[in-house]
């Protein structure tokens, strides 16, 4: 009798979802002794004071006359987050 070999049409991904090769793969995550590690090395920065953040009318505002009240005329377009002068 002749003996058929079974040919996976994909043969890389078939590969891992043997049963008897996943017992023999190594761990993918580090043990949960070492977990928080670098958190708990970094020295503690006390919050620094803010301003009141504006909602409502008042923000509505600010964003106005920050688009369209105090912007320079002539120059380079500046984003948003530009910080040069």
């Amino acid at each position: 009798w002749l003996k058929v070999r079974r040919v996976s049409a994909l043969p890389f991904f078939g590969a891992h979802f043997s049963p008897l090769r996943s017992a023999a793969m190594g761990k993918v995550h580090g043990s949960l002794a070492r977990a928080g590690k670098v958190k708990n090395q970094t020295p503690k920065v006390a919050k620094a004071e803010k301003k009141k953040v504006l909602t409502g009318r008042a923000k509505k505002r600010f964003t106005f006359n920050r688009r369209f009240v105090s912007i320079v005329k002539g120059g380079p377009k500046r984003g948003p987050n530009s910080n040069m002068k």
